[in-house]
């Protein structure tokens, strides 16, 4: 299965970088492949965590798809943690931390995907990679837009 990693050193805080990725429904305006991002539903669970069910929908030239994930808010560890429910995914894991550092915030971000349909992986599976590899600096340019 595909998967991807990467931590970088922000000059923003743990919180400032929370709560721009927690902004989720801003994703098309600055995210890399993100066309559209819809919430279904808002909840608070039973530990008091905000948890959204969203479809987002990604494109590249002619290819487009829509997935549901499920985005869960732990701000007492600081972290976001996103788990697929359907789609062209047979497998969707992706995870946030946020680290205070001595610069500011040092952002770790994880992704573990697998498409379904193998012809689509192949078409799409170069792409995604590169784009994950553009989440963290399309994070970082947006916070400095908002945050200065």
């Amino acid at each position: 299965m595909p998967s991807f990693q990467s931590s970088r050193e922000v000059r923003f805080t743990p919180q400032q970088m929370f709560d721009l990725v927690a902004d989720i429904e801003a994703y098309p305006q600055f995210l890399p492949l993100c066309e559209g991002l819809t919430i279904r539903r808002r909840l608070t669970n039973e530990a008091g965590q905000q948890v959204m069910v969203a479809d987002m929908s990604v494109g590249y030239k002619s290819v487009r798809e829509t997935f549901t994930s499920r985005v869960t808010l732990v701000p007492d560890s600081m972290d976001i943690l996103v788990s697929y429910l359907e789609g062209p995914f047979s497998h969707l894991d992706n995870r946030w931390h946020f680290d205070p550092s001595d610069t500011g915030c040092k952002v770790s971000f994880y992704i573990d995907y697998e498409f379904k349909n193998r012809m689509l992986g192949l078409l799409m599976g170069a792409m995604f990679d590169k784009a994950f590899r553009k989440f963290s600096e399309a994070f970082e340019q947006r916070a400095g837009k908002i945050y200065g």
